[in-house]
């Protein structure tokens, strides 16, 4: 039987997240069927810039044929195999080699998994088992920052207080406590500099640590940039003040780096932009350009012992996942590593991030525009909202840039920006003559209304 991938029949049996259900079952969404480069190309032939690189994961755009052919490569050598019962795959084994040589921890050992949202959720698994091994079983809680998004599983869905999400789908919150987003060019008060707003960010920390009680609180989570939160770039003395503060406190510090992880700082890792200093790093969707799922939980060398010692205490470590070093998703990895350093990816990143910055900062004045951020090869563009209709103006962004063939990413009325790092200078003028087009779209409309 054949069966067609351009059906327009009007009830889609495919769930598509982040949409209105019943809408989207009875409306044909956007079918995205070919990439070059950058570009996206949609079933009716239309082209599209992805100034967000697919939910910031395509590192190399969208046609690579060096991560295509190691995917190729190992299918036929290896197609699958699960690592666990003292059993993996040489690729696998070289690739926690590699990321433990990478990464900004002592002794780092490392765990594999599928996506940021399962790294993340066995990072905080692991997280109990090794206290609870090391005589700290009530150490459980986990601190994280509103508006910051860490993963859709039990666990880590309500990490971050997205509103309503917790309550939605009726998850626990018991071992979750949320401080604020220290978002100091939308939270700060009047007259509020930014040494005095980051005192008070970390006094909140404080305080809400004292009001669980530290000995039940295991870790703080953080997104060194929160994209999800608008691309909230962290206050002079935030990172740095944190990690003294959860010190004091024996909690450790969970570096997530699912979308900062190498290259989009400028640095390989957003704790060596930011001198971070954590004590475990997940990562993911840059890891393989998002060609294949694969993620990482990277662990200091303390970290592991505690793990360990657990596991003399139980005779094992009872934890595996099927596709958890995954033959496929290695190689790629792998070669994704590669290409980083063969073509100097980090270079070209420092070499073209700075005009995209140029452009954000030319928005500066511009009627519509409240802010410009950037950092790396990512930056948002805030909207002044209107009044009693926040969220408006980023929505009819977002059909206005459609229209001009650019997707971006919209948060209420803030625009990301996280293209794909193969951009070139070039492309980076394109996207934003498309995104200016977009705004003055927009600007008119409102006028005329």
């Amino acid at each position: 039987m054949l069966i067609s991938h351009r059906s327009n029949a009007p009830d889609n049996a495919t769930l598509i997240g982040f949409t209105n259900l019943r809408h989207a079952r009875t409306t044909r969404p956007m079918v995205i069927e070919k990439g070059r480069g950058i570009f996206l190309i949609d079933e009716n032939g239309r082209e599209y810039i992805e100034g967000t690189s697919s939910f910031y994961s395509a590192a190399l755009g969208f046609s690579d044929p060096d991560l295509v052919e190691a995917a190729i490569r190992q299918m036929r050598q290896l197609p699958a195999y699960a690592s666990g019962l003292y059993r993996t795959v040489p690729v696998a084994l070289a690739l926690g080699e590699k990321l433990a040589s990478m990464a900004p921890l002592a002794n780092a050992r490392v765990a594999f998994a599928s996506t940021g949202s399962e790294a993340n959720d066995f990072l905080i698994k692991f997280m109990r088992f090794g206290n609870a091994h090391r005589g700290e079983p009530k150490r459980v809680k986990v601190i994280a920052r509103a508006g910051s998004y860490h993963g859709a599983t039990m666990s880590t869905a309500p990490l971050g207080g997205f509103p309503g999400t917790a309550r939605a789908f009726n998850l626990p919150m018991d071992d979750v406590i949320t401080v604020s987003q220290p978002d100091y060019v939308n939270s700060a008060f009047a007259g509020e500099d930014e040494a005095a707003f980051t005192a008070r960010m970390l006094g909140e920390i404080e305080r809400a640590i004292e009001r669980a009680g530290p000995e039940t609180v295991g870790a703080m989570i953080l997104d060194p940039v929160s994209f999800s939160a608008g691309c909230v770039l962290p206050p002079a003395g935030y990172l740095t003040g944190l990690r003294n503060l959860l010190d004091r406190h024996s909690i450790l510090l969970f570096d997530d780096e699912v979308i900062t992880g190498f290259c989009r700082t400028g640095s390989m890792f957003a704790a060596e932009t930011f001198a971070m200093r954590p004590d475990c790093m997940t990562l993911a969707k840059a890891l393989s350009a998002a060609y294949v799922p694969i993620s990482a939980i990277v662990m200091d060398g303390d970290f592991y012992d505690a793990l360990e010692h657990g596991s003399d205490d139980e005779g094992t470590f009872a934890h595996a996942a099927t596709y958890g070093g995954h033959p496929v998703a290695a190689a790629v990895a792998l070669r994704m590593i590669e290409i980083i350093e063969e073509r100097d990816l980090l270079g070209h990143v420092r070499r073209v991030g700075p005009r995209l910055h140029q452009h954000l900062a030319s928005l500066a004045g511009h009627p519509m525009v409240f802010n410009t951020r950037g950092v790396g090869l990512g930056g948002a563009v805030q909207l002044h909202s209107l009044p009693n209709a926040a969220g408006s103006r980023g929505q009819a962004m977002q059909e206005a840039m459609m229209a001009e063939g650019l997707l971006l990413r919209v948060v209420k009325d803030t625009i990301n920006f996280a293209p794909p790092l193969i951009i070139t200078l070039a492309e980076v003028d394109e996207l934003f003559a498309r995104f200016v087009r977009a705004l003055g779209a927009v600007e008119r409309a409102e006028v005329a209304a």
